[in-house]
């Protein structure tokens, strides 16, 4: 087949050569994509996308509302990226009493006790980094004498013998350890002192989102505006908190908390369907029905500086305040733990008008630097 011939010979070089550069564009990016970054070009490429990363961590947002969003989500999540040499390092720095039976550290906000599917962290996982960082590499592990929830902190008991870690939770299970937690409230208690006595079960939720969640089995009920007693489920655990408004607003309190009984999420369950009166930042018992963040008052949503849609950073207002270990073995004297608050508990505090007593106050009134938790 014949070439194609041009019409117009003074157009057909300029437009050949034109042609021939758009053709070839495509073809020589193409390669030059296709060809493999060396060892220096990669390291650069990922340096700068370290560098991005960390700019964009590090800017801080002029909106108050995204900037406490912030403060919020790097709090929650730092726990995780943690190294286990690391933690056991922060935790010795944090210790409230040591002798020759026992270590008693100031447990963190979202650290599990124990392991557990998706948990990379927790308590037990450092015992034996912490015992090496206290005693030297001989040491034995520390062993665990109680436990508290995931999102609850404070005072924690570590033995360093198996048989005080025995002694010492037999004192819980026969309910001789004296126990003060303090919590934030949404809403106030009603009266402002009392006991809750209402026994605890747990139960599958059903819906959409099928769950089990502890929840209040009562043992009356009103019927013609009379009490009537019922048949307690043979499932329901016995459960007493006694409890005291320390400090309140019109739409929230500081609450101290003396469980009597030791069950599974007690406090949360008692406050919240038992009082009407949720923990702040409890996402799971501020609503029975769902498994959804906690929905909270306009009002409360301002003093705190968020949006609803931003409430599920809340962390848990949950905090064991005081231990009084009754004298066991060797010991001839009660010995009495007291932890103080953590930052972004005494942060909320004042962000909602609640006051600590005095020594408390005292306690947290050094500088913080800006955004601590």
């Amino acid at each position: 087949m014949a070439a194609p011939s041009c019409s117009a010979p003074g157009l057909c070089g300029p437009l050949l050569r034109s042609l021939f550069t758009l053709v070839s564009k495509p073809f020589c990016s193409t390669a030059a994509a296709s060809r493999p970054l060396d060892a220096q070009q990669l390291a650069e490429k990922l340096r700068a996308q370290k560098r991005e990363q960390k700019r964009k961590e590090e800017a801080v947002p002029t909106d108050p509302v995204q900037r406490r969003v912030q403060e919020l989500v790097r709090f929650t999540q730092q726990l995780q990226r943690i190294h286990p040499n690391v933690l056991a390092k922060a935790l010795s720095r944090g210790i409230l009493h040591q002798d020759k039976d026992l270590v008693v550290i100031n447990k963190p906000y979202g650290l599990p006790v124990h392991g557990g599917p998706g948990v990379q962290l927790c308590i037990s996982e450092v015992l034996p980094i912490l015992a090496k960082v206290l005693h030297g590499h001989k040491a034995e592990p520390l062993h665990l004498c109680h436990r508290l929830d995931k999102e609850t902190t404070g005072v924690m008991v570590l033995a360093w013998e198996k048989e005080v870690a025995h002694q010492v939770q037999e004192l819980f299970r026969t309910r001789q350890v004296e126990k003060k937690y303090w919590a934030i409230t949404v809403r106030v208690p009603m009266p402002s002192a009392g006991v809750v006595d209402i026994p605890i079960i747990e139960k599958e939720v059903q819906g959409q989102q099928q769950h089990y969640k502890m929840t209040l089995s009562p043992s009356y009920r009103m019927e013609n505006r009379k009490m009537v007693k019922v048949r307690t489920s043979r499932n329901a655990q016995i459960a007493v908190t006694q409890y005291q408004v320390i400090s309140s607003t019109v739409s929230s309190a500081l609450v101290e908390l003396q469980p009597v009984t030791g069950i599974k999420h007690q406090l949360r369950v008692h406050l919240s369907f038992g009082l009407d009166c949720p923990i702040l930042g409890d996402h799971k018992y501020s609503d029975w029905n769902r498994l959804a963040p906690q929905k909270l008052p306009v009002g409360t949503l301002k003093k705190l500086g968020l949006i609803q849609s931003k409430a599920r950073y809340i962390p848990l207002h949950l905090h064991a305040r005081q231990l009084i270990l009754p004298p066991f073995g060797s010991r001839k004297e009660e010995l009495q733990l007291v932890c103080k608050l953590p930052r972004f508990f005494v942060h909320s505090l004042r962000r909602m008008g609640l006051e600590m007593p005095n020594q408390d106050e005292n306690e947290h009134s050094e500088a913080r630097p800006p955004g601590a938790q």
